[in-house]
């Protein structure tokens, strides 16, 4: 599991705070510390638990098929071969970390939280979801529109081998595979301080490895459950896109902060009613409720936006590598090493 390769970044965790003068500083990475701990106190191997007569037949089965997926991922979609998901971690609750997305309440440019080793991203994870929502608080105090998600799996990239999850397992199995797919490819490739260009990868990696591994394990209920899936989840973004397009233009005029708070309380009442309509097309289906029952705010459009804007520019740059993804990696990996406007720029080129 990697411990000793913890102990060390602990110690240099440890050694950074001691020239930090926040305390909030020190407070976020030693719960960071003690969090990860924790899962690796709870993590057993699979190759054990399957063995074992007390294990019940149902986790046996899916983690069974997580293995499966596990060797897919390396060796069809050459993803990287190492002891991630090998193990298992039951956390004794519904998400290992509550992400606090947040932006000015006339604007979608995220705050942006730096960190060590990783660099700057554009939410701050915790492990608890009482400090999330503290943060979520204190930001809301401070006139920032905050949303606070709920994460059922995160990559080290690669610096700990990432366990399985109990907060992974309530979803379906094409669901964990793409999960997996989504993390080893943070684990594959990862910029510092680009968060969009980083979600939308490894969310292009997990749809085209849903569909390979449909295409080898899947029966035509799964393709079919899947692709109605995902013509759901495109119309759900086109809305989510197409609002956040609007209020850009509204935050953009030369209007009093009043008129633009009416603009946008009408912009999110339109978004809504938008939403039931399309309701109406799927047949009633509600599968996001939930996301729509709570406040909607910039931050909360900035959480699907972040992983989805630039996905179809790494769609365009995969099917022109015909769909190697060895050459789209390389390409990949080339576009990373640009100042950040200019990769955005060359990724979106093809985009209409």
């Amino acid at each position: 599991m990697k411990k000793n390769r913890f102990l060390i970044l602990c110690f240099f965790l440890t050694l950074c705070l001691s020239l930090l003068n926040g305390c909030s500083n020190v407070a976020y990475y030693s719960q960071a510390i003690g969090g990860q701990w924790d899962i690796f106190k709870r993590s057993q191997p699979i190759d054990s638990i399957l063995t074992n007569e007390m294990t019940p037949t149902l986790l046996k089965q899916q983690l069974t098929n997580v293995l499966k997926i596990r060797a897919f991922a390396s060796e069809v979609l050459h993803l990287p071969e190492n002891q991630s998901y090998t193990y298992y971690a039951d956390l004794e609750r519904p998400f290992v970390v509550w992400s606090v997305f947040a932006t000015p309440a006339f604007s979608f440019e995220p705050k942006q939280w730096c960190f060590v080793v990783v660099g700057c991203m554009s939410y701050r994870g915790y492990f608890s979801e009482a400090d999330a929502q503290q943060l979520a608080t204190k930001l809301r105090a401070q006139n920032y529109d905050v949303y606070v998600a709920g994460v059922p799996a995160y990559s080290t990239l690669g610096w700990f081998d990432d366990p399985v999850l109990n907060t992974m397992l309530r979803w379906s199995q094409t669901q964990i595979a793409g999960l997996i797919f989504h993390e080893l490819a943070h684990q594959k490739l990862y910029i510092s301080d680009d968060t969009a260009f980083n979600e939308a990868f490894a969310t292009a990696v997990e749809y085209i490895g849903i569909e390979r591994w449909l295409t080898r394990y899947g029966t035509s209920h799964d393709i079919a459950e899947y692709q109605q899936s995902q013509q759901r989840q495109a119309e759900f973004i086109e809305l989510v896109l197409t609002t956040r397009n609007h209020l850009q233009h509204i935050y953009q005029q030369n209007e009093s902060p009043k008129q633009k708070q009416a603009a946008k309380i009408l912009a999110f009442d339109t978004l809504r009613t938008h939403y039931t309509e399309l309701k109406k097309r799927w047949n009633g289906y509600a599968g996001y409720d939930h996301w729509f029952s709570q406040d909607l705010n910039n931050a909360k459009l900035l959480s699907v936006v972040t992983y989805q804007d630039l996905v179809p520019a790494f769609q365009i740059l995969l099917s022109q590598q015909d769909g190697d993804l060895l050459a789209f990696y390389k390409k990949i990996e080339q576009l990373g090493k640009l100042p950040i406007e200019q990769r955005h720029k060359i990724l979106m080129k093809d985009v209409k």
